[in-house]
């Protein structure tokens, strides 16, 4: 049986979650208000303030679902109170960011400067030249617009130039002159 499926989540204090029609999830929280429709095979039961999900049988589709609802329920309860983040770390000579009104510009080795404009569900936030940070409460839109402007210049192995995250290690390669 599925062990994440199985743990109780806790409706913190300030939190109101229901649950209508087919399994259509609202969380409501100090941060926002954020909506889901789950799968409707599977059981959202709230009880007093902890919601435990069930699913109605042992096939592979509804083990597989089960952890899924779950954890999804759990991140919107995290959203809603705490947020989400994702920090970006910019290496190279000459690149930085910069934020101007709601948009990012990014100048990274290209002939033009690189606009990226947050939207309602996102914050970005730059501390320094070399540093993006990005905020909100869905995990999923903030993972996506990280994502989206890490790809406008990824590392390269050879001098490590590029967007990376905060937590990621590019792994060095020699060059041509490295072999001899």
């Amino acid at each position: 049986m599925s062990r994440i499926g199985r743990a109780p989540i806790t409706i913190p204090a300030g939190v109101e979650v229901t649950v209508s029609g087919k399994n259509h999830v609202t969380v409501k929280g100090p941060k926002g208000t954020l909506e889901r429709d789950m799968v409707p095979q599977l059981g959202i039961n709230i009880e007093e303030n902890i919601i435990h999900v069930t699913r109605p049988n042992d096939t592979k589709e509804n083990r597989s679902l089960h952890g899924l609802t779950r954890t999804l329920i759990h991140n919107m309860i995290v959203g809603v109170t705490e947020g989400f983040e994702k920090k970006l770390e910019i290496n190279g000579v000459g690149y930085r960011a910069s934020k101007e009104g709601k948009n990012l510009v990014l100048n990274v080795a290209f002939s033009h400067p690189i606009i990226m404009s947050e939207n309602d569900d996102i914050q970005i936030d730059v501390p320094d030249a070399n540093h993006i940070t990005i905020k909100g409460i869905d995990k999923q839109k903030v993972g996506q617009f990280a994502a989206e402007v890490r790809s406008k210049r990824p590392p390269e192995p050879y001098k490590g130039k590029g967007i990376k995250y905060d937590y990621e290690v590019i792994r060095r390669k020699e060059g041509k002159t490295g072999a001899k």
